[in-house]
């Protein structure tokens, strides 16, 4: 593929929570202090996304200083009622991110929607609108924002910067883009060593993560054109073998 897959875009917002796994146990939610690949992808897939295709997330540049704000929440427990916790959130956020988009080579049966300018066309077109679904920033309290960028373009807050972050949850693997073997039919979660140089977090692609856990067994969820996925006509307006149809 060429580079003609590639969006930029920036997403803000007034708070983020990107969860630290560590912090649910005792129901006091605590961001980290960058947010998770996978979190990424889910905002890029909120922009734009087909089953057809997997987004990567190339990198992220940090464009206000990380700053939190703890805040009392009563939150609903299982058993009913409420109890009170306090999250701590990411305060006045704003992220530029590149990323791209490469064929899903677990999905053999939706080879024939591989059509790149026609993704790529869309995918520009969502992010000038703001995404086709709601944003989220890790929890849907967390309202996003997108707009499209030049990545790079304008001051961020830590260009010339080198941080370490430790190790982070990067991210799930699911079954439909499982790349090793042993994952088939498998959740797995990944993690890494999060670095920042000159400001700019480098992600590693979901392969290049070695620390790795599978969480359970999950099945691979099938689309059937003129079922539950367009297929043959993904535009807008477009219609299912001459027959106007709405599958949202």
């Amino acid at each position: 593929m060429e580079k003609q897959n590639i969006i930029e875009y920036c997403v803000s917002g007034r708070y983020a929570l990107f969860t630290d796994p560590l912090s649910k146990t005792g129901g006091e939610k605590c961001s980290y202090q960058i947010p998770t690949y996978q979190a990424l992808k889910g905002i890029t897939e909120s922009i734009y996304w087909k089953p057809t295709i997997t987004w990567i997330i190339d990198e992220c540049c940090i464009m206000n200083q990380i700053r939190t704000e703890s805040k009392g929440i009563r939150p609903i427990k299982y058993s009913g009622g409420n109890d009170l916790s306090y999250y701590t959130y990411l305060h006045e956020v704003a992220y530029q991110i590149r990323a791209h988009f490469e064929w899903n080579e677990n999905r053999k049966d939706l080879s024939h929607d591989r059509n790149e300018n026609k993704h790529y066309d869309i995918a520009n077109r969502m992010v000038e609108r703001g995404g086709r679904r709601d944003i989220f920033l890790g929890a849907r309290e967390c309202q996003g924002y997108v707009e499209p960028c030049d990545f790079g373009e304008g001051k961020g807050a830590y260009d010339g910067t080198n941080l370490s972050f430790g190790i982070m949850v990067h991210g799930i693997t699911y079954p439909d883009e499982a790349d090793r073997e042993e994952e088939k039919g498998k959740m797995t979660v990944r993690l890494w060593n999060a670095q920042m140089k000159d400001g700019i977090i480098h992600f590693l692609r979901p392969e290049q993560c070695e620390i790795r856990h599978i969480l359970r067994n999950a099945r691979l969820k099938e689309f059937e054109p003129g079922k539950n996925f367009r297929g043959l006509q993904e535009f807008e307006g477009g219609d299912l073998f001459g027959v106007a149809q709405d599958f949202s």
